[in-house]
């Protein structure tokens, strides 16, 4: 093992790596604009962002982009790994996956989302768990019948897909339609929550 004479092993633990890491999101928290974890669930492993706000971010792990990058372009460069500030996110999408949670309780930083977009997943948060709406019913309900294809732009640029429930968005003829985290994962959230015969 190599030793410094002034600062002993310079071949860090696991253990140590972590406490210094630890000391690093502690000291770090007051500056820190966005925290983020990952965690493994049944349909990927998932990166969750919140500012002090609220979450802000539901990533999949496939996404054909960096969703640390988004953050850092749209909101601030001074992103932290801190399992702290997400822990009740955590435990909340824990507990929808086991089926025991309905709803999530949690505050939201939505300003990824601006205009229609915004009105959209006001929209998506009036459907019930368990029941799907067309992308036709969610345009009638913003007050924009017509605005179909604009629903379903909305639904695939959500910030916070299974806390907003876009998966419950299904096409008029009864077909899944597409889905951010692919349809098998589509499939499986709605059949979670047993809105599929």
């Amino acid at each position: 093992m190599n030793r410094d004479p002034l600062f002993g092993s310079l071949d860090p633990s696991a253990a140590d790596l972590a406490t210094l890491h630890a000391r690093l999101a502690t000291a770090a928290a007051p500056d820190t604009d966005v925290a983020y974890i990952t965690m493994q669930s049944p349909i990927g492993e998932l990166l969750l962002a919140s500012t002090e706000i609220g979450l802000v971010r539901v990533a999949f792990q496939w996404a054909d982009h960096d969703p640390l990058q988004e953050l850092a372009d749209a909101i601030s460069p001074r992103i932290l790994r801190s399992p702290k500030r997400l822990r009740q996110v955590a435990q909340q999408l824990d507990a929808y996956f086991d089926g025991t949670r309905r709803h999530f309780d949690l505050p939201f930083d939505m300003r990824l989302s601006h205009g229609f977009r915004r009105e959209v997943l006001d929209a998506l948060l009036r459907i019930d768990y368990g029941a799907t709406a067309s992308y036709a019913d969610v345009a009638l309900d913003t007050g924009r019948p017509k605005a179909v294809r604009a629903v379903g732009t909305a639904c695939g640029m959500n910030p916070l897909p299974v806390v907003i429930p876009c998966h419950r968005v299904i096409r008029s003829d009864g077909s899944l339609g597409q889905y951010g985290g692919g349809t098998e994962v589509k499939r499986t959230l709605l059949e979670l929550e047993g809105a599929l015969d």
